[in-house]
């Protein structure tokens, strides 16, 4: 009888361990609204946090989230300290393959901005000559090989919101801005000071990456950010930041 309930503790342990109660999810601490919203270094608002949230219930898992700066999320991801990492594209991976990958959840789309008044741009190539503001640390792939070849200078701040305050007075004459980030930005000052987009430089679908590890219920993590997407909760969560 002692072997028996022995047996039985040993298989419920085991069972217990295989999923745990918690996932680990990153955030990176150059994100601004409506992507992200900290205080004290931790994520308390915004898209990212609303999905890392639901996501969560739906899994009946509690959340906990490392804010990292972005170099440190993928060596993060790379050690298995976080098990998803949410925002982020294959393309911006040179790994991606040892990771599992959602469906894409929502279009990131990077544009060219300018201050009121300035004309459309044809093509990237047209910032040939530029000093451009951009994100410290971030990847814009349409836009390296103009940088490679010297014909563009990245002008860097810490995270969007700065990028954005820094074109509004005048450091430079274009800058590269996520989507959300401009319209946020706008939805915030008045009219004399909006921004506006001169021209799109790249768009990329955006997904949950997933630590390939049999202790995590990896299928389960990927199904619910699935049915979310086409239950239209994503889009619900992106109305929200509208």
């Amino acid at each position: 009888m002692r072997s028996f309930v022995l047996a039985l503790l040993l298989c419920w342990s085991a069972l217990t361990g295989a999923a745990p109660a918690t996932l680990k999810f990153s955030a990176v601490d150059s994100w601004t609204m409506p992507l992200a919203d900290f205080h004290d270094s931790q994520l308390k608002g915004g898209i990212l946090n609303d999905i890392i949230q639901r996501l969560s219930q739906r899994l009946g898992l509690d959340a906990s989230v490392q804010v990292l700066p972005r170099n440190r999320v993928e060596l993060a991801a790379r050690q298995g300290s976080i098990d998803v990492r949410c925002y982020v594209s294959p393309a911006w991976i040179s790994d991606h393959q040892r990771f599992l990958w959602s469906v894409p959840l929502f279009l990131h789309r990077d544009l060219i901005v300018a201050r009121r008044g300035e004309a459309p741009l044809p093509t990237p190539e047209a910032l040939s000559g530029e000093q451009v503001g951009t994100v410290l640390g971030y990847s814009y792939p349409r836009l390296q090989p103009l940088i490679d070849r010297g014909a563009v200078r990245r002008d860097e701040a810490r995270n969007q919101d700065l990028v954005l305050q820094k074109l509004l007075a005048g450091r430079y004459q274009y800058a590269i801005s996520n989507e959300q980030a401009l319209n946020w930005f706008n939805r915030n000052h008045p009219d004399s000071d909006q921004l506006t987009a001169v021209g799109i430089l790249e768009e990329t679908p955006v997904a949950c990456l997933v630590r390939d590890d049999p202790d995590l219920p990896t299928q389960r993590i990927l199904r619910a950010l699935q049915q979310m997407k086409t239950s239209g909760e994503i889009e619900a969560i992106l109305a929200r930041y509208r």
